[in-house]
């Protein structure tokens, strides 16, 4: 059964999926998830920077407050100077896709709608990319980002 359609470049120059799925599994065990019992991590590839981000959900006893793993990736992502994300990989329950949610496609794809996003598959892995989850993302402009 193939899950998604778009066929995905990666460059050899780039940690393999395999490492980055590794580095999202390790940031998954800082996660804060008392409420749901559904830790998350995720690891992101950014231009000009040697290490991938990793961040995991946190969780909040108001909901509405929690934050997923991608946004934190993000969020860190700039705290530390970066701008274009370049890959990412996320890891939910062991063997299983973990798809982004909606909030958090919507958010990544200020930074760059076409990235490459990685997830386990049973003992493999799948890769897609961000636009053929998201198709239409919000964008003010074409350089949705910049400043």
């Amino acid at each position: 059964m193939t899950l998604f359609t778009s066929p995905v470049s990666w460059p050899e120059s780039w940690p393999s999926p395999q490492q980055l799925l590794e580095s999202a599994r390790e940031a998954q065990r800082a996660s804060y998830s008392p409420y749901s019992g559904f830790p998350v991590g995720a690891a992101l590839l950014v231009e000009g920077m040697d290490e991938p981000i990793l961040a995991c959900n946190v969780e909040n006893s108001s909901y509405g407050l929690s934050i997923c793993a991608e946004r934190s990736a993000a969020v860190a992502m700039i705290a530390r100077g970066g701008k274009k994300p370049l890959a990412a990989a996320v890891v939910g329950k062991r063997g299983e896709v973990c798809l982004p949610c909606g909030a958090c496609r919507q958010f990544l794809a200020e930074f760059n709608p076409e990235m490459p996003l990685v997830f386990e598959h049973g003992d493999s892995f799948v890769v897609t990319t961000l636009a053929e989850l998201f198709p239409a993302p919000f964008l003010l402009t074409e350089q949705s980002g910049e400043q």
